[in-house]
C-alpha cells in the first residue's frame, strides 16, 4: 500500500480538508494492472482503508477526508470500509460515474447515509445533464484555468446553491492571490503554497537571526551545549518549551539553569530538539501546512534511510527534510537561506543542486507527496524498495508529527 494526503485550503490559507490517494500495487511489477486487471478488486475503496486504519485525528488532524471513488467502487459496501464518522467522509466522484439511473440512485443512498459527496473532471457541458447528482453534493472541484468562475459563481449560485466551489491546479502564489481576490470559489487545491523562492524581497526578521544562530550553534562540528544553552536563553518560548521536556524526563531532580537542562538532554538529543523547535518557530508567520509539510518530510526522510540502506544518515536526512523549506521560511532564495544556515555537505547538495545520495530521498518524497505512483513505483524497482515498508515510514512520519504537535 502507498498513501498520500494532498491539503485543501481556504482563503486565509488554512487548511480545510485532505484528498487521500491510495496505491496498492507496484504496476511496474504487475504490468497487467495497465490493462484490463486494473479492475481486480476495484469495488475495493483503498484510502478507506488508510482512514479506517490511521483515524482522522492521526490522519488530517480531525478535518474531512476526500476519498475518490469509481464507477465500480460507488457500488461498493461502503459502510463496511469506512470505521470513521461518515460527516468526516467526502467521497470524490469523477467522470466515469455518468448521470444514469443505477448512479443517481447510488448518490442518494450515499447522500443518506450521511456522506457528503463532491465531483471532479466534469466539464462544463455536463453540468446540465448531471444535475441529479449535482444537486446531492456539497463540492465540485473546477480546473480554475478552464473556467470563467464570474460566470460559474452565478451559475452554481442560482441552480446549486449549497455546493462549494474549488479551484484546483492552483500551482503559483500569484494564482492563488488572485483567485481569492476574485471571491468566486471557497477551497483552493494545489502546489503553490510550497513554490520555491525566486527572489528575495525582504530582510530576515530579526526574531528568525536569534533562531539561526541557534542553528548554527547546534549544527556546527565542534557542538557545545554551553554556547547552545545560552542562545537558548535568549527566547522565553524555547525556554519553556526545554524546561518542560527536561522535567519530564528528570521527576526527582531540580533544574537550576538552562545550562543544567541542556546538559540533562545530552548533545545529541538536544540537537534533535532544538532543530525541531527552531524550524517550528521559523514557520509561525507562515501557513500551518510549512510546519506539518517540513516536519513530516523530516521524519519520513528519516524512515526511509534505513530502506535506503544509509541508517546512520539518518540525522543528516532528518536535517534535510526540515530545512527542505527554509527559503519560505526566510523568504529568500534557497542558496541565500542555506548561506545563512550551517548543513552538512550532502544535505546542501540535495536541496541546492538536486544531487548527491540525499537528493535521492528527497525527489522520492516529493514525488510520494504529490502521488505520482507511476514514478514512484519505478523508482521502488530501480532500488529494489519494499512498498510495505515505505507505507509504514509515512504512516509512522504522520503519528510522529501528530505526537510532536497534538490537535488542539
Amino acid at each position: 500500500m502507498l498513501a498520500t494526503l494532498i491539503p485543501l485550503f481556504d482563503g486565509n490559507m488554512s487548511v480545510c480538508a485532505y484528498s487521500v490517494f491510495a496505491r496498492k500495487e507496484n504496476h511496474f511489477l504487475n504490468p497487467n494492472l495497465e490493462g484490463g486487471a486494473r479492475y481486480d478488486g476495484a469495488g475495493t475503496v483503498h484510502e478507506l482503508e488508510v482512514v479506517s486504519s490511521m483515524g482522522v485525528s492521526t490522519l488530517s488532524g480531525g478535518k474531512e477526508v476526500f476519498v475518490p471513488i469509481n464507477q465500480f467502487s460507488i457500488f461498493s459496501e461502503i459502510s463496511l470500509q469506512c470505521t470513521v464518522p461518515a460527516n468526516k467522509v467526502v467521497l470524490l466522484m469523477d467522470n466515469t460515474i455518468k448521470p444514469e439511473e443505477q448512479f443517481i440512485k447510488r448518490v442518494k443512498e450515499l447522500k443518506s447515509q450521511g456522506y457528503k459527496l463532491a465531483m471532479r473532471k466534469l466539464p462544463i457541458i455536463q453540468f446540465e445533464p448531471y444535475r441529479e447528482i449535482l444537486n446531492k453534493c456539497d463540492y465540485i472541484l473546477l480546473n480554475h484555468s478552464k473556467i470563467d468562475i464570474q460566470k460559474a459563481k452565478i451559475y452554481f449560485t442560482a441552480v446549486y446553491p449549497n455546493i462549494k466551489l474549488c479551484a484546483v491546479n492552483v500551482d503559483t502564489q500569484d494564482e492563488y492571490d488572485e483567485l481569492t481576490k476574485d471571491g468566486g470559489y471557497d477551497l483552493y487545491e494545489g502546489s503553490f503554497f510550497r513554490m520555491p523562492v525566486k527572489e528575495s524581497e525582504t530582510e530576515v526578521n530579526p526574531l528568525k537571526v536569534n533562531y539561526i544562530e541557534l542553528l548554527n550553534v547546534v549544527n556546527a562540528p565542534d557542538f557545545d551545549l554551553t554556547d547552545a544553552a545560552d542562545v537558548i536563553g535568549k527566547d522565553p518560548a524555547l525556554v519553556i518549551s526545554l524546561l518542560e521536556i527536561v522535567n519530564r524526563m528528570a521527576l526527582n531532580s531540580e533544574i537550576s539553569s538552562i545550562r543544567h537542562a541542556a546538559a540533562m538532554m545530552g548533545q545529541k538529543e538536544l540537537k534533535r530538539w532544538i532543530n525541531t523547535a527552531v524550524t517550528k518557530e521559523l514557520c509561525a508567520d507562515k501557513p500551518s501546512e510549512i510546519t506539518r509539510l517540513v516536519m513530516i518530510r523530516a521524519k519520513f526522510a528519516e524512515n526511509l534511510a534505513e530502506i535506503y540502506e544509509m541508517a546512520m544518515q539518518g540525522p543528516e536526512l532528518f536535517i534535510m527534510g526540515l530545512f527542505s523549506a527554509i527559503d519560505i521560511m526566510l523568504e529568500k532564495t534557497m542558496e541565500e537561506a542555506l548561506d545563512m544556515v550551517v548543513v552538512p555537505k550532502l544535505v546542501r547538495e540535495a536541496l541546492l543542486e538536486g544531487t548527491g545520495d540525499y537528493y535521492k530521498i528527497l525527489n522520492f518524497i516529493k514525488r510520494y507527496e504529490d502521488a505520482d505512483w507511476v514514478e514512484i513505483s519505478r523508482l521502488m524497482v530501480v532500488d529494489n524498495i519494499d512498498m510495505d515498508k515505505v507505507y509504514e515510514a509515512y504512516l509512522n512520519a504522520l503519528r510522529w508529527y501528530r505526537d510532536l504537535i497534538p490537535v488542539s
